[in-house]
């Protein structure tokens, strides 16, 4: 048997959905399309405005034009993250300050924030790793008692909850993605949530190439002129189509995530028991997504081996990120040298199985025969 990382799961509409888009004519961003995906992610967020971008990046940095970061500023962000979450911000001029990780969750460590704002912080970046919520509560207290904004990196957090409110919407901004790779796709394609309704109107200057198009197309104005920074954000009807199938099935797809997340950890719990890896820890107060099953050893050349040992067997396991402050990119900007123990040993030692909302029982009951034979030997 072959199990495959990732398969994405389809509806059954994405395809007569283009086939509209095409009818219709209307091929560029913000038709019919569009405006039912921002539709839908408002009801399922309960955002006050979801704005559909290109990517998951593309958001990110949005909120780094929205909020004016410049030169000298600082933000805090945690090293164990995709690039994204830092280049928008770096693209902007300002500097990143890593923070370690939790060590059950591999979410930024609330309680080493504080420690890390100086004069030159303007933000926070909280990233919602495998849609478990970071501990929001605890940052927004950080963040309101020095003045600091929040912008939440939800790309993986689609249909996942902190204390029954969606992530993406507890602080400032939120970037969900639509990647290949996630829950709920498009291929390529995000959405920025905005909770500061002050920033509603400039977001949407932004992300129409820094013009008030929305404007015109409201009939407020004649014509639309140049009035902000900006760039083309918008995604094509075509992708917005097939999303729009997609999120007609979301909850159907988390669903089946999340039934296949706890068949893993009720199996596993037994090696776990024995003391030869541990699994992730979702909080009581988080209502997770199943974006991501991981499992951690004591030591990278047992993380290796038991890749290894799964791939002699046709399954697809994955490590994941390298910490940001010890990439070259770091190095280069001097912002590289720290030690940020949890997250050093945690990125060696940790490893994804296969999860998808298709995924079999038989595949499932594969992949761990894997891993407990790997303990076996």
């Amino acid at each position: 048997m072959k199990v495959n990382f990732n398969r994405i799961s389809v509806s059954g509409n994405e395809l007569p959905n283009i086939q509209k888009a095409i009818e219709s004519g209307h091929l560029q961003g913000d038709g019919a399309f569009t405006k039912i995906c921002e539709k839908a992610l408002r009801e399922i967020t309960k955002a006050p405005a979801a704005l559909l971008t290109t990517s998951g990046t593309s958001s990110l940095d949005m909120a780094a034009l929205l909020l004016d970061l410049k030169e000298g500023d600082e933000f805090i962000v945690p090293t164990y993250t995709f690039v994204s979450s830092v280049n928008s911000f770096v693209l902007r001029g300002a500097k990143p300050v890593f923070c370690d990780i939790n060590p059950d969750t591999l979410n930024i460590d609330e309680t080493k924030i504080e420690s890390l704002v100086t004069d030159r912080t303007k933000l926070i970046v909280p990233v919602h790793y495998a849609g478990v919520g970071c501990e929001m509560d605890s940052i927004n207290s950080v963040a309101k008692k020095h003045g600091l904004r929040v912008v939440e990196d939800a790309a993986q957090g689609i249909e996942a909850y902190y204390r029954g409110r969606h992530l993406g919407t507890i602080g400032d901004l939120g970037a969900l993605s639509f990647h290949g790779t996630k829950n709920v796709t498009a291929g390529e394609c995000g959405a920025v949530l905005v909770n500061d309704e002050s920033l509603i109107e400039r977001a949407n200057f932004i992300r129409e190439k820094g013009t008030n198009r929305i404007q015109f197309i409201e009939g407020k104005i004649d014509k639309y002129t140049w009035v902000d920074y900006g760039s083309s954000y918008i995604p094509s009807e075509l992708v917005s189509a097939f999303l729009a199938a997609q999120l007609e099935i979301s909850k159907e797809l988390t669903r089946a995530r999340v039934a296949a997340w706890d068949k893993y950890y009720a199996r596993l719990s037994a090696l776990e028991k024995r003391g030869v890896i541990k699994l992730a820890k979702v909080p009581e107060h988080c209502e997770h997504n199943a974006h991501i099953f991981f499992l951690t050893t004591e030591s990278s050349e047992t993380t290796k081996a038991l890749a290894a040992h799964l791939k002699g067997r046709d399954i697809a396991a994955l490590s994941h990120y390298a910490p940001l402050h010890a990439c070259p990119m770091a190095k280069k900007l001097g912002v590289g040298n720290v030690s940020l123990p949890v997250a050093e040993k945690l990125s060696q030692t940790m490893l994804r199985l296969p999860i998808y909302s298709s995924i079999t029982l038989d595949e499932l009951d594969y992949v761990c025969e894997g891993v407990e034979s790997f303990f076996k030997s």
